[in-house]
Formats: structure tokens, C-alpha cells, sequence
């Protein structure tokens, strides 16, 4: 009789703990992936709200409102072309084209979820109509225009499909996120849909591919940590081109450089002398200094669904490690995630969460969130952060990003020239990563051209114009 007690005593316990283990799961899974689940089309309740609440409106920084909902229940966007063009992307469309668009994402908002009770009796015997809470965007919706509108002007980017992204590296603060080609929300969608370049896509977020060049951040931090003598060990890069596996690494248009150390290597952009640090390292050394810079990690950002970053983990071999070291193989990156990490050297290793939420307000002023930073990790030291600086400063002063240097200023920044496929056909794509080293102005932009070929002449000088104007508009 005593051990049958002591053998229920024991199967309460393991079900008081199952049941603990559910409920803290639970919680972690709504806190966790809540937003994601709540704008889905098999969530009933959300449904039911489209049917009887008046969405709240999205608003930028600056006050200008991108979303609203007019007096016959119709979702309408800025009443500017250009601006909800250009915003299409972040903030959605009427019909849930655009994936994970702030119209959906943050549904529970919008749609009045986050009323209390009490709000709710008194809209309820007031006869007042059900209302969502306005969504105010740290992002600002000229910035991202006049983004557009370089993209539309420069003669190596205009027509081509991209994406650029610009972010404050102290706090994570998004001030533009845009994905090219665009469409206007409330044009003929149908029209839109049979685009080639699928207009649809937010590049800036779901595009997972090759940062060429622009890996060589995560790269250089790899050697100075683990490679002896990095700083002044000599590559070999006489004939612009190195022969590994019968396969050829080469330079861009293939360049040699000669015997070369890393610093100059990092300013010509020398794969070469990126695939052989990256053999001489080892692929574990160069993975795992990847997944410190977030590579191969799961993105749960509380803002924004961000497609995940690939450092390749399989089938490896000399060629693919060292065609890694130059950003190449199978190493692949959405444009948001290469800002964050220009934004990481820039703020002494630490890579903040990117945000978009500035503050979320009831029709009737009661707050329901305000905006709040996150580290999202430390990527790396703060001396081999500074060190890196010094690499990238030397890229825009003397180097392939003299296209992105602003006058006056301290840019710091790394081009890439992506090989990859598109459609079935080789092509390359072209990048460019940096910040304003300047308290006054913590910016860092990643800019992506698709099919662009050099990131010196078509991501660059796209680059140098957003510095420029976020600089003017600071008041310099």
C-alpha cells in the first residue's frame, strides 16, 4: 500500500511537471511567434475582427500616415503615389500580397486585440464602432522615397530590381527598408502580379543570397581571431586567379594584386586572399565567427520576419571553404541582415535587434507600447570591431568604395560583387555595406542591386546619395 502511494505521488509530480512545461511553452511560444500566428488566414478570430473593427492607420516617425481606413470600411494608403510606392513593402497591400507586411504582422494592434475589457464595455454601450490602435513606424517614409527615386535615377540600377536598408547601429531603429521593384497598393493588382521581376517579393527581407565581398567583414574578424599573424602575413595573389580542386577562384575581372596582407587585400577586395585565409583558418574557425555575426540562427525578431542567413554546414570541401572566405559558395544573406552586420562593426561589436514599432496608441491615447532596444548579440570584440573600421574606412577612401565617400565625413564601408544564378542564368549581383562613423549621425545602409555586377558602380554611389541625405537632414 506504501509503494503504490509513493508510485502516485510520483505520477502527480510527473504531471504537475508536464503540465508546467506546457504552460511555460505556451507562454514562450504566443511572447515568441504570437505575431506571426495572429495575422494568419486560419486564425478565425482574426477573420471575425475584418469583419466588425475599423483597423487602426500606420504612421511614420514624422507624423505622415501610410495606412488608414476611410469613411466606407476600404483600406486606403498615403495619398501620395510616390510614397506608398515606395512603402508597399513594409507597410502591405489590401490583399495580403506582400508576406509579413505590417498590415498583417502587426494585426493584433490593428485589429483592436489589445483592447482591455473595460475599453471595450464602454465602446460597447457608447455605440461607438470597434477601432484598432494606430501603429506609429520608426521608419521614414521620405528617406525611403528618395531612396527610390536614386535607385530610379543611377544609371547601373535604374529598371533593376533591390533592395536597400538603413538603420541606427546604436539602437536598431529601421529608418527605411525597401525592396524594388515596387508597386502602388492601389493600382491593378492583377497587372502587378504577372511582373516578371515579382513585385510582390520584400527582397530586402526574404532575398537569401550570396553578400560576396561584403562577407569579407565576417572573413577579416575570422583571421584576426584565429589566424596567426594575421596582420602581417603575405597572400599570394600574382596571378588574379588560384587554381584549388581544378576549380578557379579570380578576382573581379580578374585582378592581381601581387603579394599582399590583409588590410590591402580587404581595400581591393582580393578573393584570393580571402579563400586562402579562409583555408589556413579552417572551415570550423570561419563558421563559427559567421555564427556569431547571427549566420545559421533562427531570426525571431519582435518586428519583422527576416528570412534566416546560411553559413553552408554540408558537402564541404577546400574549394567550398574557400570560396566561402570571399562570401561565395553556399554562404547566403538577406540585405537586412548584412546592414546588421555593417551595424555591428560600427557599434563595437554589439549587433542591436532591428525595430520598426516606434509606438503603438489607442483611438482613445492610452499607450500600449513604446519603443524599447535590444542587443541582439555581441559579434564580436570591440578592438577587432575597431580594427575592421580601420579596413573599412580605408574601402571608401582608397579602395572599391570610393563611389560611397561623402565629403566631409567619415564613411566606413565594404562593396561586394556577387556571383549567383537568377532564372537559370549567371549573373552577378551587387552590394554595398557601411555606416557614418559620426555619434551625430549612427547610420549603416546595405544597399542591393540585382544583376548590377560591380557593387563599386552601382551599390555605392546609391550609398554616398542616402549618407548624404541623411546627413542634410540632420541639419549639417
Amino acid at each position: 500500500m506504501k509503494q503504490q502511494r509513493v508510485r502516485f505521488r510520483l505520477m502527480a509530480f510527473f504531471l504537475i511537471a508536464l503540465l508546467v512545461v506546457a504552460g511555460a511553452y505556451g507562454v514562450y511560444s504566443v511572447s515568441t511567434y504570437g505575431s506571426r500566428w495572429f495575422g494568419s488566414s486560419y486564425n478565425t478570430r482574426y477573420r471575425a475582427a475584418r469583419k466588425t473593427v475599423i483597423p487602426g492607420d500606420i504612421i511614420d516617425r514624422n507624423g505622415v500616415v501610410l495606412a488608414t481606413t476611410d469613411a466606407e470600411g476600404k483600406r486606403t494608403y498615403a495619398s501620395d503615389p510616390y510614397t506608398r510606392t515606395a512603402m508597399v513593402h513594409l507597410v502591405g497591400d489590401g490583399e495580403g500580397n506582400v508576406a509579413n507586411s505590417v498590415d498583417a504582422f502587426q494585426a493584433s494592434y490593428l485589429w483592436g486585440f489589445e483592447t482591455s475589457l473595460k475599453e471595450r464595455v464602454i465602446a460597447l454601450f457608447s455605440g461607438e464602432s470597434r477601432r484598432g490602435d494606430n501603429v506609429t513606424l520608426t521608419v521614414d517614409s521620405k528617406l525611403q522615397t528618395t531612396i527610390a527615386a536614386v535607385f530610379d535615377r543611377e544609371e547601373n540600377s535604374k529598371g533593376k530590381a533591390g533592395a536597400a536598408v538603413v538603420m541606427n547601429y546604436q539602437t536598431g531603429e529601421v529608418l527605411a527598408l525597401l525592396s524594388l521593384p515596387a508597386f502602388d497598393p492601389m493600382s491593378d493588382l492583377k497587372a502587378v502580379s504577372s511582373n516578371a521581376q515579382h513585385p510582390f517579393w520584400n527582397r530586402a527581407l526574404q532575398s537569401v543570397l550570396p553578400p560576396g565581398s561584403t562577407f569579407k567583414i565576417v572573413t577579416a574578424v575570422a583571421a584576426l581571431n584565429h589566424l596567426p599573424q594575421a596582420e602581417t602575413r603575405t597572400f599570394d595573389c600574382s596571378t588574379g586567379a588560384t587554381m584549388i580542386m581544378e576549380q578557379i577562384i579570380r578576382d573581379y575581372g580578374y585582378e592581381h594584386h601581387g603579394m599582399i596582407t590583409l588590410d590591402k587585400a580587404f581595400r581591393v577586395s582580393c578573393n584570393n586572399s580571402f579563400a586562402q585565409a579562409a583555408l589556413l583558418m579552417g572551415d570550423e574557425a570561419l563558421r563559427k565567427t559567421a555564427e556569431g555575426f547571427g549566420f545559421n540562427d533562427n531570426f525571431l525578431f519582435r518586428d519583422l520576419v527576416v528570412e534566416n542567413s546560411v553559413y553552408p554546414t554540408k558537402n564541404r570541401n577546400d574549394f567550398e571553404i574557400a570560396w566561402s572566405g570571399a562570401g561565395q559558395s553556399q554562404v547566403a544573406a538577406t540585405p537586412l541582415h548584412m546592414c546588421m552586420v555593417a551595424a555591428s562593426i560600427a557599434n563595437d561589436g554589439v549587433m542591436m535587434e532591428p525595430r520598426i514599432l516606434k509606438e503603438v496608441v489607442s483611438p482613445k491615447g492610452v499607450q500600449r507600447m513604446t519603443y524599447s532596444q535590444k542587443v541582439y548579440r555581441q559579434a564580436c570584440d570591440s578592438a577587432t570591431a575597431a580594427k575592421l573600421e580601420t579596413y573599412m574606412k580605408d574601402v571608401v577612401l582608397n579602395g572599391t568604395g570610393k563611389s560611397a565617400a561623402v565629403e566631409g565625413v567619415s564613411i566606413a564601408g565594404k562593396t561586394g560583387s556577387a556571383e549567383s544564378s537568377l532564372d537559370g542564368k549567371y549573373v552577378t549581383h551587387a552590394w554595398f555595406v557601411g555606416y557614418i562613423d559620426d555619434p551625430a549621425y549612427p547610420y549603416a545602409v546595405s544597399v542591393f542591386v540585382e544583376e548590377g555586377n560591380s557593387g563599386g558602380k552601382a551599390a555605392a554611389p546609391i550609398a554616398r546619395e542616402i549618407f548624404a541625405y541623411l546627413i542634410q537632414q540632420s541639419g549639417r
